[in-house]
């Protein structure tokens, strides 16, 4: 994993992106982030689990149909079964070491 900060890279209201296996960052401030850079860091073992190139096709696909169904960018986004799993653990910094493998499943 290679942290980056890169406020050219993000897009307007987020904070971080993770493209395997870069975690890249709007603002150096956020590397303090506890809680952020384990959501990235979900995403690293999400996207490693499905051996990267997957994990794209099926987060952009599922971004699509949730799309389709709430009409609201946002909702969307906040509800693929990636990023619902990344948001609910994130506080935990523990949850890495014990998560199952393809926990995301959980998440339907």
């Amino acid at each position: 994993m290679f942290l980056v900060v890169s406020k050219y890279l993000i897009p307007k209201g987020y904070v971080g992106l993770t493209v395997f296996p870069f975690i890249i960052l709007k603002d150096k401030k956020h590397k303090s982030n506890e809680g952020t850079i384990n959501h990235e860091k979900i995403h690293i073992r999400q996207q490693l689990e499905l051996l990267v190139l997957p994990f794209y096709i099926w987060y952009f696909t599922d971004l699509f149909f949730k799309y389709l169904k709430y009409r609201d960018f946002q909702k969307a986004y906040r509800n693929i079964l990636f990023e619902r799993e990344a948001y609910a653990n994130e506080k935990d910094l523990n949850y890495l070491k014990s998560r199952s493998f393809w926990k995301f499943l959980n998440y339907f």
